[in-house]
């Protein structure tokens, strides 16, 4: 799965890496809900594929996200996405950003177990039957002590999956991630769960599940560093060789991305291409050679002439 990242797996992004295989599905950032119902302009703003019945061109389904604190606001917006044609609705229980965790959201919902299991309850009641309602969370806020009772709770309240970012609020995306402190709650949930932080390669992906017990993954920054990881461990799985991708084919989807960016403010359009230059760096040495050359560069098309 591709996780979603604010700010970076927006819909051009998802397009552009589920078009290279290896993912079943797709969450896209998340839609903070405060105290309203959201017009349907908003959602489709965040998920274009409501459009297109809810996947990606390659077919990839792709879930809506919410993150808030008021488990009536989200419900009745979860249930406004659901009758827009969203396949599933995901629940942030694990955003780390201090914005959001000031105005009681994403990880700071990890204090309060009974908040979450409420969360939970109102969206799924709020979402047809055969709506998945998942969630995603990290170990803790501060420490995993909580772990095991969230899950349970998330569980019990009637979600279908569980994905866990193998490490707390206060741990940020400073590596490593705990993925063996996920192995407890994966023998005692009995719906899906699922591994997500640090995964980098093929190996770590062998480690994260060996280490969890979980068999999906969901893939972040790695995926953005290296494009075919998706397809590489479906293919290590399967022991066959693993696709590479040319940095000369890299550079094509780069014209993709920039050529996505058109209704972005002319200032920022470039900003995706360079953010996804700086993940590249890790697994193609021309990607920095790249970067260099563009970082100062604010305009579209003079960045277009470079990538040429």
């Amino acid at each position: 799965m591709l996780a979603p990242m604010e700010g970076v797996t927006d819909h051009p992004m998802r397009e552009i890496l589920t078009g290279l295989g290896g993912y079943d599905r797709c969450v896209t950032e998340f839609l903070r809900v405060t105290d309203h119902e959201y017009p349907r302009r908003v959602f489709v703003k965040i998920c274009p594929e409501l459009e297109t019945g809810g996947v990606t061109r390659s077919g990839t389904p792709v879930y809506l996200q919410l993150l808030g604190s008021d488990a009536a606001a989200l419900a009745i917006n979860a249930g406004k996405a659901a009758a827009l044609g969203a396949p599933g609705i995901d629940l942030n229980f694990g955003c780390p950003a201090k914005t959001v965790n000031r105005h009681g959201g994403g990880s700071a919902l990890l204090r309060t177990p009974e908040t979450v299991e409420q969360i939970v309850a109102a969206v799924r009641d709020a979402v047809p039957a055969n709506i998945p309602v998942t969630a995603k969370m990290r170990l803790g806020f501060d420490n995993a002590d909580h772990l095991v009772e969230i899950a349970r709770r998330i569980e019990q309240a009637g979600a279908n999956e569980l994905c866990i970012h193998a490490r707390t609020r206060t741990d940020g995306y400073r590596p490593p991630a705990y993925w063996q402190q996920v192995l407890e709650v994966k023998h005692l949930l009995n719906i899906p769960v699922i591994i997500n932080g640090e995964i980098w390669n093929t190996d770590d992906a062998l480690n994260a599940r060996s280490q969890s017990g979980c068999v999906d993954l969901m893939l972040g920054r790695g995926a953005l560093a290296r494009p075919l990881l998706a397809r590489q461990i479906a293919m290590q799985s399967k022991c066959q060789p693993l696709p590479q991708l040319p940095w000369e084919d890299v550079l094509e989807l780069l014209k993709v991305l920039l050529a996505g960016a058109v209704d972005l403010p002319a200032k920022y359009a470039g900003n995706r291409t360079k953010q996804w230059l700086t993940y590249l760096k890790l697994g193609y040495p021309a990607a920095e050679i790249l970067f260099d050359r563009i970082k100062r560069m604010r305009q579209v098309d003079e960045i277009a002439r470079a990538l040429y």
